[in-house]
């Protein structure tokens, strides 16, 4: 499982010109699922993602204290094959590594409900979907979290 976090003023996504999901202060997650991937995967990239210290806390300058779950932001969260493409040989992204889209689908909806038991206000995009997705970086702050299944 592959997970891109971005720690945000703002984003929303946008589905044939009709916003579908949108937040405020928080985390863009853009969720990529691998054939391998299991609940364990899940759990482990829904904790990292509430509980790692990526905001201030105001008191120390810019050093980052608090979890997007202390400073009870909120989490946008769209489906991305994509961080599977593999862009090794040819001009063309292979795209066997992702899982397949009933699969995917069925993982990145565990995954989203989730991150919906901390409390937060969690957003989505549509999955499948041709999203356009805008983005107010904050810092930036952009991570890449990765966790194979064992």
């Amino acid at each position: 499982m592959r997970v891109v976090i971005q720690r945000v003023k703002s984003s929303q996504v946008t589905v044939n010109g009709e916003i579908v999901g949108q937040i405020g202060r928080g985390l863009n997650l853009l969720v990529g699922i691998a054939p391998t991937d299991t609940e364990a995967e899940l759990d482990w990239m829904a904790r990292k993602c509430l509980e790692l210290r990526l905001f201030p806390d105001g008191k120390n300058g810019d050093r980052w204290e608090k979890s997007v779950r202390e400073i009870e932001g909120e989490l946008l969260v769209i489906s991305q094959f994509t961080l599977y493409g593999d862009c090794r040989k040819g001009r063309r992204p292979s795209f066997s590594n992702s899982a397949s889209g009933q699969q995917a689908e069925a993982l990145y909806e565990q995954f989203v409900s989730k991150l919906r038991t901390s409390g937060l206000r969690v957003e989505t995009g549509k999955f499948g979907a041709m999203m356009q997705v805008s983005i107010e970086n904050d810092g930036p702050v952009t991570l890449l979290l990765e966790r194979e299944a064992s």
